[in-house]
């Protein structure tokens, strides 16, 4: 699922409906998946999502996210935040990818 989200203090953070098929499936295997919208450039992370518990961090969130997404955040304060923490990522350009292609490991 695409999502909308601010990296803060490395970690991916994104909101999302309590109740939504997102918030459920991650609550059932809380493994996932990030990619950048620039397939060019392309940016995959794998990692694992859990709700964010740092309630300074989750002030810094709606602020920002607003301020990047220029979209109203003030009916999502209930929802939870999920914090994604990286475990290994791709990157590559695609026009010279099999000299471009690089793997990180958090």
């Amino acid at each position: 699922m695409i999502v909308w989200g601010l990296w803060i203090n490395n970690q991916f953070l994104f909101s999302t409906g309590k109740h939504s098929v997102k918030a459920r499936n991650l609550a059932g295997n809380n493994r996932c998946t990030l990619g950048s919208d620039d397939a060019a450039a392309a940016v995959i992370v794998e990692g694992t999502a859990e709700p964010l518990a740092d309630a300074f961090i989750r002030k810094q969130f709606f602020p920002r996210y607003e301020k990047k997404y220029k979209f109203d955040m003030s009916g999502m304060q209930e929802e939870p935040i999920f914090a994604v923490r990286p475990l290994v990522a791709f990157g590559l350009r695609e026009k010279d990818f099999s000299k471009s292609a690089t793997r990180w490991k958090f």
